[in-house]
């Protein structure tokens, strides 16, 4: 627990409050606000400044481990204007865009169908030399979205991304496939 001196300059730790301490008696502190009133605070809500002595708040601290704890920034690769605009496929994996009927199917089935269908059509596209695909997943519960990108993973010349936020919501995932050759 900090010990203040009248003449102290303190801040409050959870408001915006600052100003000169004018008394100290048993923990709380009554300080002088730059705005002129007197108001009591608890010891603990107080914390010093101004001391000449270089002091970081707690808050300052989470900052700074806030911006470690970021993911660096992987260099993408440039991608070059007539790819950027080349024609995209689209693949619905909505399950009554893959079967006539779901009923009977299992949650397990259904997955299963919905992530053959992924890989046949991202093999097909590697196969036709076809650049982007749009994996239309739906938001629902993740499962999907999850498994798809565990599929892309397994590829090294895959790169997925959230499709289009505009045309597909959340609900897509785009694919660039980069072409060898």
């Amino acid at each position: 627990m900090a010990v203040f001196q009248i003449g102290d300059k303190v801040e409050t730790i959870d408001d915006i409050i600052s100003g000169k301490v004018i008394k100290v008696l048993e923990g709380v502190v009554t300080i002088e606000t730059n705005d002129g009133f007197a108001l009591d605070f608890e010891s603990n809500e107080l914390v010093r400044v101004d001391t000449g002595d270089i002091r970081v708040s707690n808050y300052e601290i989470n900052q700074i481990k806030a911006e470690k704890e970021l993911p660096k920034k992987r260099r993408t690769q440039v991608i070059k204007p007539k790819e950027r605009n080349a024609p995209k496929m689209e693949v619905d994996l909505h399950i009554h865009q893959l079967t006539k009927s779901s009923k009977g199917m299992s949650n397990h089935e259904m997955l299963n169908l919905q992530l053959d269908t992924a890989r046949g059509q991202l093999e097909f596209a590697m196969r036709k030399r076809i650049q982007k695909v749009v994996f239309i997943h739906g938001v629902g519960e993740g499962v999907l979205k999850e498994e798809l990108y565990y599929l892309f993973r397994r590829y090294d010349n895959v790169k997925y991304y959230d499709a289009d936020y505009q045309k597909y919501g959340l609900g897509a995932t785009e694919v660039y496939i980069y072409q060898n050759g």
